[in-house]
């Protein structure tokens, strides 16, 4: 866990407006930011960016958030990494519990990344002019049908066949940071031979520079442009490149995925770069592994619909299955993965070329949902009329089933497995073991969860509005104050009582964007509110204090009167007249109060 101090910090020393600025164009407004959004189409600017909230708010689509949540929806960065990316650029480094390494050995560690990252960009400036003067790949890139545009769309490169050719980019051909970085092959070092045995690893090969989430080369694929093995060569995995993390074409796909409402998943570098050139910006590829279940995380925070291709050979098959498995922890509900087999002896690119992209997009269209593909694979013996054939595909979906999450989803497939099984669904739950009670512990009344609390309403909301607006103002909520608001409404009296908590932690210094992200974690009841409050106009935080005293005297001014009825409604004793009189006095008094504030402004 990254401590909320630091985070606090970091939010303190970006500006949003640059953050957004790097990949929105952002006109001034007022005293806001505006820009089209890049959340959801649209043709006249709705998204606006607030450098005094330090938020960012789409009045067409309902984003909101701050500079993290900006960098995590647009870049589709976990929450760590894009509070890594944050602070990397404000020169901070981010301090993690778990993180043991001594201050000096991190320091080293993040040099050598940033060594390695430097050799990358250099070695894909170095390629990408080579390209140029090479008529050869040229002409080979012509013939695949790609353009100099999406060529240079992908950063397109050209490996020359000499053994040392990035000589000409890196002065100190010797550096280790070559070797680390994959981009030269040391035999010396691994044989204890000659020092003189070092070379590049891609020689005469068309080089499709491997980028992440933040556009940063951090590996290279390399295509022979004739019948040489093997075809394609890929970076060994460094500390930057694991290739069971990374999708080709990712980076360059994120906003075309949003414009589609999908994500189509290929084998390969060609199919992505000749996707995007005949119409489906939105593909990318594995790097010659099968998915994983973190490719299928990273594609899950683009998109809910995920769509793979694969040939429809039996290498196909097998590498469909691999990613069937790699899916089933992410499915749910409101995800949508499904398969697209290709006719034999198609890919994606000559498919297009041979049958238009409206028979290609029907393909995609009428894919095999994951659901339909799970059946299919575990009755494929089709056996089913025997008790052995029912009780293999039983055997078959067991492991499948438990890797999912209970869902609808899951339910509907044990109820189609149970009626082709000849079974019941409870039978296979309970062989499957899918639904174990959890023994709870004995424990104390907890308060109500987050989920359950009611949303607040009237001055008790208005109070919360202006805390989430202001958390400096928290200092003005005394105890007398919270306890009021809490008679009025238990349940704004719980959510303001959190609200006061957590604003009061962060200090003096404390703003709208800092308390948001400690909102977040908190859990999503705050979060409409948080959506209101970036929509409207400007807090000043002078008027908002105002407002804010003349808010809880109103609470306090509604029970006084309901009190005040009680004891009126009731035979009045000499202890009640005493009480009463004091409830008229203090009644009175905050009248004035209001009167002379009023007449202050």
């Amino acid at each position: 866990m990254i401590p909320q101090s630091f985070i606090q910090d970091l939010l303190a020393r970006v500006d949003i407006v640059d953050v957004v600025g790097r990949y929105v164009q952002l006109k001034k407004g007022g005293v806001n930011y505006m820009g089209l959004c890049p959340f959801h189409n649209e043709k006249s600017p709705s998204f606006t960016v607030s450098p005094t909230k330090q938020f960012y708010h789409c009045f067409g689509c309902g984003a909101h958030g701050t500079s993290i949540g900006f960098l995590m929806e647009y870049s589709g960065l976990g929450y760590v990494d894009a509070i890594k990316e944050l602070a990397q650029n404000v020169g901070m480094v981010v301090p993690e519990n778990d993180d043991r390494l001594p201050p000096a050995k991190r320091a080293e560690a993040q040099a050598k990344s940033m060594a390695l990252s430097d050799a990358m960009t250099r070695a894909a400036d170095f390629y990408r002019q080579q390209l140029k003067a090479a008529p050869q790949a040229i002409a080979y890139l012509q013939k695949r049908g790609l353009t100099g545009e999406i060529a240079a769309r992908f950063a397109m490169g050209y490996a020359p066949p000499g053994w040392d050719s990035l000589r000409a980019a890196f002065p100190d051909y010797a550096d280790q940071a070559l070797v680390e970085s994959g981009l030269v092959i040391d035999k010396a070092a691994e044989e204890g031979g000659s020092p003189h045995k070092r070379y590049d690893r891609f020689r005469d090969r068309i080089m499709f520079p491997i980028r992440n989430t933040k556009g940063q080369v951090i590996a290279f694929g390399g295509r022979v442009m004739d019948s040489g093995e093997p075809k394609y060569l890929n970076s060994p995995e460094t500390p930057l490149f694991q290739k069971g993390s990374e999708l080709y074409g990712l980076f360059e796909a994120r906003q075309a995925i949003r414009e589609a409402g999908y994500v189509l998943v290929t084998e390969g570098y060609m199919d992505v770069v000749a996707l995007a050139q005949l119409g489906f910006p939105q593909a990318v590829a594995t790097l010659g592994t099968a998915c994983t279940p973190i490719h299928v995380q990273k594609l899950m925070r683009q998109t809910d619909h995920v769509v793979f291709s694969f040939d429809g050979d039996a290498a196909g098959r097998r590498a469909a299955r691999r990613a069937l498995d790699a899916c089933l922890t992410h499915a749910g509900d409101s995800k949508t993965m499904k398969f697209l087999f290709l006719p034999d002896k198609h890919d994606p690119d000559s498919y297009v070329r041979e049958h238009g992209a409206e028979a290609f997009e029907t393909l995609v269209r009428e894919a095999m949902p994951l659901s339909q593909f799970l059946l299919n694979e575990v009755m494929a013996e089709g056996e089913l009329q025997t008790a052995e054939g029912r009780a293999r595909a039983q055997f078959n979906a067991k492991p499948m089933l438990q890797a999912m999450a209970p869902s609808s989803l899951r339910l509907q497939l044990v109820r189609s497995l149970a009626n082709a099984t000849q079974t019941t669904p409870a039978e296979i739950e309970a062989l499957f073991e899918l639904s174990k009670p959890v023994a709870v512990a004995p424990q104390r009344a907890a308060p109500p969860r987050a989920g359950s609390r009611s949303a607040p309403e009237g001055l008790e909301k208005k109070v919360i509005r202006l805390l989430i607006a202001q958390p400096v103002l928290a200092a003005q909520m005394d105890d007398a104050s919270l306890e009021a608001l809490a008679q009025v409404s238990p349940d704004g009296g719980a959510l303001l009582s959190q609200l006061v908590e957590e604003a009061r932690a962060m200090g003096e210094h404390a703003n709208f964007a800092m308390l948001a992200e400690r909102l977040r974690a908190a859990g999503p009841e705050f979060d409409a509110l948080i959506g209101a409050i970036a929509a409207d106009a400007e807090y000043d935080v002078e008027s908002a204090g105002v407002e804010l005293a003349g808010a809880v005297r109103q609470t306090r001014l509604k029970l006084l009167s309901t009190e005040m009825e009680r004891l009126a409604s009731g035979a009045m004793t000499p202890e009640s007249h005493i009480r009463y009189r004091e409830l008229m006095a203090e009644r009175e008094r905050l009248k004035q109060q209001a009167v002379t504030e009023a007449g202050s402004r």
